[in-house]
């Protein structure tokens, strides 16, 4: 009796410390096998190109881009609860099974997001045979080659931002020479410039459009 009671304990600690285990790479879950780093890096894009320093602040950017997540990966964590969580919860699966029906999900929108590029070169670093499906791929090749495809992706994605921006601040410094007015900083003159321009064409209206649309 007193033996079964000690391994039943022994159980009990070793799930709750697997569990703590998964709730501290959460967050690494969330940014790194969604669309979170994508989306962060091109508003971030966006602040730096407007020249607006701490405007809108850190804590507005990682807001806006969790409620952005949220919302593409929405058809994900759906399918997620949908095969794993609600099964699991009704002890119709077990713990494993759980585990692998919620990997599914996942990995199917990291294959979608993921140059091929990127998932040969991961594959001949981890010096696997060359794989015949998707399915031979394991998680923890696919997890870095997605995460490089995303950060090529959101610089692609900055760039296109930077230029109209650094076109005004060329015009203003331009200008400025011309006029004899080298003391005067252009940054200074250029910022209202930008900010109009960017209040006019109604810009995190299309940044957000883009940013969802270039999941689809």
């Amino acid at each position: 009796m007193n033996m079964t009671l000690e391994l039943g304990q022994t159980g009990s600690a070793v799930q709750l410390f697997l569990l703590i285990s998964v709730l501290s790479l959460a967050p690494a879950i969330l940014v790194l096998m969604t669309s979170f780093t994508r989306i962060v890096v091109v508003l971030s894009f966006v602040r730096n190109a407007l020249g607006t320093q701490q405007l809108p602040p850190t804590q507005v950017i990682i807001g806006l881009s969790l409620f952005l997540t949220f919302f593409v990966m929405m058809p994900t964590f759906s399918e997620l609860n949908t095969s794993a969580l609600q099964p699991y919860l009704k002890s119709e699966i077990t713990k494993e099974q759980a585990l692998n029906n919620a990997e599914q999900p996942l990995r199917t929108f990291m294959f979608k997001q993921t140059r091929e590029k990127d998932l040969e070169l991961f594959v001949s670093l981890s010096q696997r045979e060359r794989p015949q499906t998707y399915g031979d791929i394991p998680t923890y090749v696919l997890i870095p080659a997605f995460v490089i495809s995303e950060l090529k992706t959101a610089f692609q994605m900055g760039f296109a931002i930077f230029i109209p921006f650094m076109i005004i601040d060329m015009i203003v410094a331009s200008t400025l020479m011309s006029m004899g007015m080298m003391m005067l900083p252009p940054m200074m003159i250029s910022l209202p410039f930008k900010i109009l321009l960017f209040i006019l064409v109604d810009g995190w209206h299309l940044v957000v459009q883009s940013l969802v649309a270039s999941f689809k």
